[in-house]
């Protein structure tokens, strides 16, 4: 394989050379920047054969190079090997940033290629500003693939569907009014919204072309009396068209997006979101006349579910723990008495979820990493490179459903058999910090910076950390990433932050990653609700949705504090009294042994 990628590379070298371009950059992203991206959009996996969801390629005459973050160092470190590829390692220390690189290496006059449609505005902008003492010209017309990629898919295309208003707890309509309310208030006429899983919320209606995110590729452009929907023609049927004809919506050809732009006459002030907008529609709406980069309104509306959502979204949680208490279970019934691997472990959770009421996907591909392979955050095991499952040591599966009335999220460590102490004390650790984090009070106004520590600070104690943030937002039958709400310590210029608002979800998923040895994470997610309030500001706590017990076989309680102890213990008794009711009488006796006082 390495050969191959030296190939594609020197094949895309010779492209350049003809067309003039010095520097060449793909990164991991579709027209909408999207976290998880169809086959079509995987150029740089294609060039560099690292498969991880997040990096960045930069190709030059003399250098490659590629830039990922934390939670797949050790991937993308194994998966380099031998391509001639250089692994940036972003965050860490004397490591320059893809700006600061091409600012050291690229020289006066020298042009810059990329696709401007799979690039976002804000770091387009970035690198002009970072680039333009050099005078770089930049050619962001130049999507190579077509000729480096012969056999390139072609765009995926599925049927949208029309979700039901009974599920959803607000009507298409309600939600462009509030939308509107919003642009007035921004002073601005118009709104071009790229973000698909913001279009998905805003219209109702769900797609399917990334895989497990039920998303339709397609763009909105709202004004105050118009609303336009430019989607693939494949993809609109009836309940679509009658959709949008009850509340005004326009449904026209996706690819007509950048010409519709271009060639409206009304005279608009246009709101965007360069962190979603390509650098290629923003350069059209820029050369057209007026526009304002700003948050889209319509992530914080759909970031605060509303209590139609929370109620489906805390039955769904319930059955879809259940499922995940039935696989441990499984697993620690059968191992070392069949042959199981981490693929057909996987495969038998993807199964239990799979006769779940309204199941509609899975919400990522499951994630199981044996021993050392659990150290990779996003490791991916497949049937010809996957470990056999033995009565020892640690399992770590992350995992989630999409269902009609939720998205779920949930990590759990299974110890299959001995363990060492260590193992034993970041079992634990990870533990407390999750628990910790459950059981915060806050008053309104906090971040998820603020509350980071409460999770992070077991690991902090014994000088470890996980690159990673310890939470992030979960969509509603949508993307099982969602913002702007997170959970991190780290303070990064530009990065969004929000306010923690009643109703927002949030993971709670600290972990510890020896490299070669271990990975452990314990995974809940939560809902943040109003709490007392008085004259020292509105309190918060939050409300956990994630009921499957922590394995008391990696925990040692002479490493906790009596109160850690009772969280421990409360959460337990809580699982047993939700969850029992849905299971057999011999899983239920399995799970009063796994949720027993310590």
């Amino acid at each position: 394989m390495n050969q191959v990628i030296q190939e594609r590379i020197a094949a895309l070298r010779k492209v350049m050379e003809r067309e003039g371009v010095d520097y060449y950059m793909v990164p991991t992203a579709d027209f909408h920047n999207s976290e998880y991206v169809d086959q079509y959009f995987k150029m740089r996996e294609y060039l560099s054969g690292f498969t991880g969801s997040n990096g960045t390629l930069v190709v030059s005459a003399g250098e490659a190079g590629l830039w990922t973050d934390g939670r797949y160092f050790i991937q993308a470190e194994n998966e380099l090997k031998g391509t001639g590829i250089r692994l940036f390692r972003m965050l860490d220390e004397g490591v320059p940033t893809i700006q600061e690189y091409l600012q050291a290496k690229m020289k006066e006059g020298q042009t810059l290629g990329f696709d401007g449609r799979v690039v976002d505005t804000a770091f387009g902008c970035r690198l002009e500003k970072a680039l333009s003492d050099k005078k770089i010209i930049f050619a962001y017309d130049k999507d190579l693939a077509d000729e480096v990629w012969a056999d390139r898919t072609g765009l995926p295309s599925h049927p949208v569907m029309v979700l039901e208003e009974a599920i959803c707890g607000r009507t298409a309509g309600e939600k462009m009014a509030e939308v509107r309310s919003v642009m007035e208030k921004e002073g601005t006429d118009a709104f071009l919204l790229s973000k698909l899983d913001d279009i998905m919320w805003l219209f109702n209606i769900r797609g399917g072309d990334v895989e497990c995110n039920p998303v339709a590729l397609s763009y909105a452009y709202l004004t105050a009396k118009e609303c336009f929907l430019f989607i693939q023609e494949t993809e609109v049927t009836d309940a679509l068209r009658e959709h949008a004809a009850k509340y005004g919506i326009v449904l026209k050809k996706y690819d007509e997006t950048a010409d519709f732009l271009k060639n409206r006459t009304e005279k608009e002030c246009v709101l965007y979101d360069g962190r979603n907008t390509s650098y290629a529609l923003y350069r059209t709406l820029t050369e057209k006349g007026e526009c304002r980069d700003a948050k889209n309104p319509t992530e914080l509306m759909k970031a605060v579910k509303n209590e139609v959502e929370l109620a489906h979204m805390e039955e769904v949680y319930l059955k879809d723990s259940a499922a995940v208490c039935r696989f441990i279970y499984w697993l620690k019934k059968n191992v070392g008495k069949m042959k199981i691997t981490e693929v057909t472990a996987a495969d038998y959770l993807d199964h239990l979820r799979s006769e779940i009421d309204g199941y509609l996907d899975l919400s990522f591909p499951t994630i199981a990493g044996y021993k050392e392979n659990a150290a990779m955050m996003h490791y991916e095991a497949t049937p010809d490179n996957c470990k056999e499952l033995e009565a020892e040591g640690m399992l770590l599966v992350d995992s989630g459903g999409q269902y009609l009335g939720g998205t779920t999220d949930v990590t759990r460590t299974i110890v299959l058999g001995p363990v060492s102490e260590e193992i034993r004390e970041h079992f634990t650790a990870v533990a407390v910090g999750m628990l910790q984090l459950t059981n915060a009070r806050f008053l309104y106004g906090c971040t998820g910076r603020n509350l980071d520590i409460l999770a992070r600070q077991p690991m902090w104690d014994r000088n470890i950390d996980y690159k990673c943030g310890t939470g992030h937002g979960v969509g509603y039958i949508l993307n099982v990433h969602e913002g702007p709400q997170g959970i991190r310590w780290r303070f990064t210029e530009g990065q969004s932050e929000s306010v923690i608002e009643a109703g927002m979800d949030v993971t709670n998923e600290p972990g510890v990653y020896i490299e070669g040895s271990h990975g452990i994470r314990t995974e809940n997610v939560m809902v943040a609700r109003n709490g007392v309030k008085n004259g020292d500001g509105q309190f918060m706590y939050f409300d956990t949705l994630t009921y499957v017990p922590i394995d008391l076989e990696g925990i040692n309680p002479s490493l906790m504090e009596p109160g850690q102890i009772r969280m421990l213990n409360e959460y337990h008794k809580a699982v047993y009294e939700k969850i029992s009711p849905l299971l057999t009488e011999e899983e239920r006796l399995w799970l009063k042994e796994e949720t027993r006082e310590i």
